[in-house]
């Protein structure tokens, strides 16, 4: 037997409808409201079955023990460290582990922000996701501000902030489920900080991938996939950036700001800054005096 809440040490939260009706109608909220959310800990024999869906998009936060989620496309498992989506309308089956049952945070989220959040992970036709969190600490932290929030009152100002919270864990989901599992991206992420460290050094896709153990060609799938570019354009645009910044903040001739990046050849780097910037280096630096 499956029980939808009655937790010791649980928190749970749910708008009246006539609140959730008013928030909905116009303001910020109308872009993105919450409108239940809660925590469960340790919560044996957790389950819920709704063959109609949720009314909104359900966010469930693993941070502990294991969990399980069934649909008509069948059955996926959720374990700590990882966020099941449950887009709105989709009909499905939920519950802890009977061995290690789950500790979660949860929230429902409905407005077009959360359709659109929908469509990014769910797909078309909708199916439930599971996200690898790349910090769970982070997430957990929002969520829990949305349910603190929501524990406050039920006003205007307060449901606008427990929406922020909420964009905040829609979108570091969404990040984490673009950039891909933490354990695939490291490899991107030890290579991103080496090209932030060395911007005037040469870029080698090649020399980046032995470093990184792989292979050229699965190094750089890797890095497009996480990053939704190559490896030489996201060097050149941290280039562009740093390039910015000198411009800015010191009086280095334009020059000596392209040796700063990796140019030794001043019309070059000032070419790739206006394809970049849509103007030249000096041009730039005359703007923002």
């Amino acid at each position: 037997m499956r029980i939808r809440e009655g937790f010791p040490g649980q928190r749970l939260r749910v708008l009246p409808a006539d609140v959730a009706r008013a928030a909905a109608a116009s303001g910020p909220t109308s872009r993105l409201l919450v409108t239940d959310a809660g925590y469960f800990p340790h919560a044996h024999h957790h389950g819920r079955t709704r063959r109609r869906g949720a009314s909104g998009t359900v966010v469930i936060v693993c941070v502990g023990g294991r969990g399980w989620c069934r649909t008509d496309g069948g059955e996926v498992a959720v374990t700590r460290a990882q966020a099941l989506v449950l887009p709105a309308g989709l009909p499905h089956a939920y519950g802890a582990d009977d061995a290690h049952p789950w500790t979660i945070w949860w929230l429902h989220a409905a407005g077009p922000d959360a359709r659109s959040f929908d469509a990014q992970l769910g797909g078309h036709p909708p199916r439930p996701a599971v996200v690898d969190l790349h910090d769970v600490l982070e997430v957990q932290r929002d969520v829990e501000r949305v349910v603190e929030h929501l524990e406050t009152d039920e006003t205007g100002p307060t449901l606008l902030r427990a929406a922020g919270a909420a964009w905040s864990v829609l979108a570091q989901v969404a990040a984490d489920a673009a950039a891909g599992s933490p354990v695939r991206r490291e490899p991107v992420r030890q290579a991103q900080e080496h090209l932030r460290a060395h911007l005037d050094a040469p870029v080698s896709v090649a020399a980046l991938a032995r470093e990184a153990g792989l292979s050229t060609s699965h190094f750089t799938a890797l890095f497009r996939a996480a990053t939704g570019g190559g490896v030489v354009e996201y060097a050149k645009r941290l280039r562009m950036a740093h390039a910015c910044e000198l411009l800015v903040t010191t009086d280095l001739p334009v020059a000596e700001v392209a040796r700063c990046v990796g140019y030794a050849d001043p019309f070059y780097f000032a070419r790739h800054f206006r394809g970049v910037h849509g103007c030249s280096p000096t041009a730039f630096r005359r703007r923002e005096e």
